[in-house]
């Protein structure tokens, strides 16, 4: 009574085990009796019950393996570079890469290290930023050779960080930061040395106009003290007397000007009353002399041309 059940539940899991399932992207490996029998690949599958089985399943994307690789540049700095390796099983060669190769992300890794290692202290470190690109194709081209024979597909190899050791990068800002406060400085120079000499154009510019003011203004009261002195000549008044007077007329001008402004601190001397009257005898006396002085040297000159002519 229970042994049909037993042989039916038997059989029902014998039946069971005779399918299987493979997943999209993904291949079987079937062995029998520990030989290998096929290799199915996704949906579903049969296999002989006791005899075959499944003896292990190869994924068929693409697969990214990222290796650290420490090494030594030209110019003896110590860099840590990321590699990051994108790779496939071949679909047509899953035996190979089943049966040839048990770890191959370790086989990889291996490769990686070598190349790295081979080209990177031929570089300085600037180089190593610059030339990141032939560092990532030589490793490809190697990584292809070699695991093309187990079945592996190398789809490309990115170096994806390259990191120098601390101090290293410590001393690079310095000498970038240093390199900018020193154009910093340049363009503030230059800058400077603008405004420097736009002011000096400025202040000279100042200077002409102001001067070419004075002139005109000195012009002007130069043409008014000729009309002055011409109007007090048709009254009888001679041109010592007119320019003494008209001098002291100037100067209690300038007196009252500065009578008129309260915080004034000028201070003109003389300016006494009598002062006027000094300064306009004074004037009229140096005038006079001069004028003698003037006629005895003419008449002296003229003496002498005189003897000059005779005794010739």
């Amino acid at each position: 009574m229970f042994i049909i059940p037993i042989i039916a539940v038997i059989l029902f899991i014998i039946v069971i085990s005779s399918f299987f399932t493979v997943k999209q992207q993904s291949a079987a490996i079937i062995e029998r009796f520990g030989k290998f029998q096929s290799i199915r690949h996704s949906g579903l599958q049969m296999k002989i019950p006791i005899v075959d089985r499944v003896a292990g399943r190869m994924s068929l994307k693409i697969q990214q393996l990222d290796v650290i690789v420490e090494t030594k540049t030209l110019d003896d700095v110590f860099v840590r570079l990321k590699i990051s390796v994108q790779f496939m099983v071949i679909s047509e060669k899953v035996y190979d890469a089943f049966y040839k190769l048990d770890y191959a992300h370790d086989q990889i890794t291996s490769y990686v290290f070598d190349v790295v290692r081979a080209e990177v202290p031929k570089m300085k470190l600037d180089d190593v930023f610059v030339k990141k690109d032939d560092i990532a194709i030589a490793v490809k081209t190697e990584l292809n050779d070699a695991m093309s024979d187990y079945g592996y597909d190398i789809i490309k190899t990115l170096v994806t960080d390259i990191d120098p050791d601390a101090q290293v990068k410590a001393a690079m800002n310095r000498i970038n930061a240093s390199e900018r406060e020193k154009i910093a400085a340049q363009f503030e120079g230059d800058a400077a040395r603008i405004l420097i000499v736009e002011r000096a154009k400025a202040e000279a510019e100042s200077k002409r106009l102001q001067g070419q003011g004075i002139a005109d203004q000195r012009r002007e009261i130069a043409r008014g003290l000729e009309e002055s002195v011409e109007v007090l000549n048709k009254v009888g008044i001679n041109s010592q007397e007119a320019s003494a007077l008209i001098v002291v007329t100037q100067h209690y001008d300038t007196l009252q000007s500065i009578g008129e402004h309260v915080n004034s601190n000028l201070i003109l001397l003389p300016n006494s009353p009598q002062a006027g009257s000094d300064m306009l005898n004074n004037m009229v006396a140096s005038f006079t002399a001069s004028n003698q002085i003037g006629e005895a040297m003419k008449e002296a000159k003229n003496k002498k041309k005189d003897n000059d002519l005779k005794k010739q």
